[in-house]
């Protein structure tokens, strides 16, 4: 989608039988194939010759099985870049191994770091599936295609969730080196322990989320909520914040989520309203910005980030294999030869 989204043309293989939702924002902007693989990779491998980028995400060896693993792939087109996307990665011991997000942000060390003292909680499956995953694939995907139109060499990228997700812990690692990050969950500044770093229930059982880090915004949180420093604990004292946090807890219960908003906009107290996924496309700021778009009944999210000269576009929707035709003719395959092919079941 990001590529598309970006100006990429993207083409989508299919699995007969497996065709993908027309209301899915992130197949926005490709054209689609559907294509049995297994039984005309011929067709697959002359995809990848006309292809600057080729995605895939099999498990490890089931892409060489199907006569389009790097080795056949660059064989026809030597500037190819080859991207791979799995949870283990290429090799080592659990690279044939079934997962997902859970278990590979699980293996990374992410997932022990977030949720409660209780229990790991997993972030939706944005830290491993998108985070970890598809955008460092984006990344490497940008720096090969770079190389390729240098050298006119491609190579093979490849994107593991766990290397991913582990690449996002950089700075915890670093917190550990440095004494202010805490392997024990439930103890740390981001992870919704510090009072002033967590979420609040309001009078009308809505949320708001504070994110008062530095002294001084704080100070704009103390001031907002009418409490001395003189009189709590000290922001840093560890010791001290399961009292400041039922303070506050008391506090932000006195009213509604649009009284705290009201309230704190224009300080620097860093106090926002949580916001449902329904909700969110509704609020004034991402009304202003343009933050989603709004279309055939739907709302998701617009592309991002945005250029200075460069445009992006949210493309549209399209059937699965409603280009199939028109694909494998731009591919060279006469009128004849795509009949036989749909009347075979292989398109």
């Amino acid at each position: 989608m990001i590529l598309a989204d970006l100006g990429a043309e993207v083409i989508e293989v299919a699995r007969p039988g497996h065709e993908a939702s027309v209301r899915d924002p992130l197949r926005r902007g490709k054209r689609s194939v559907v294509l049995d693989l297994k039984r005309a990779g011929e067709v697959g491998l002359r995809l990848a010759a006309s292809a600057q980028v080729l995605i895939e995400g099999f498990r490890p060896g089931v892409a060489e099985r199907l006569g389009l693993g790097p080795e056949d792939c660059l064989g026809v087109n030597p500037a190819l870049v080859y991207g791979r996307m799995t949870g283990y990665g290429q090799d080592g011991p659990l690279a044939g191994e079934a997962g997902h997000d859970i278990d590979y942000i699980a293996l990374s060390g992410a997932l022990a770091s977030i949720g409660t003292t209780e229990m790991p909680v997993p972030p939706l499956n944005l830290v491993g599936d998108f985070g970890g995953g598809s955008m460092l694939l984006v990344i490497g995907v940008l720096a090969a295609l770079r190389h390729a139109e240098a050298t006119g060499q491609g190579q093979v990228v490849d994107a593991a969730m766990v290397e991913g997700s582990a690449l996002l812990m950089a700075m915890h690692h670093g917190g550990m080196a440095d004494g202010w990050w805490r392997p024990e969950r439930g103890t740390n500044l981001f992870d919704g322990s510090a009072p002033f770093y967590t979420t609040y229930r309001t009078a009308d059982d809505e949320w708001v989320a504070v994110g008062a880090l530095e002294p001084h915004f704080y100070e704009s949180l103390l001031d907002g909520l009418g409490l001395d420093a003189a009189d709590l604990p000290a922001q840093m004292d560890r010791s001290g914040w399961p009292a400041l946090r039922e303070r506050f807890a008391r506090i932000f219960r006195t009213r509604s989520r649009a009284e705290w908003e009201e309230m704190f906009h224009g300080s620097d107290a860093c106090v926002v309203g949580v916001y449902s996924v329904s909700e969110a496309p509704e609020h004034p700021h991402n009304r202003a910005r343009g933050t989603f778009l709004r279309r055939n009944g739907r709302i998701e999210p617009a592309p991002a980030p945005r250029f200075s000269v460069s445009s992006t576009t949210a493309g549209e929707i399209r059937e699965s294999g409603a280009d199939t035709a028109d694909v494998l003719a731009d591919l060279g395959l006469d009128r004849s030869e795509i009949s036989r092919l749909e009347a075979e079941g292989v398109i």
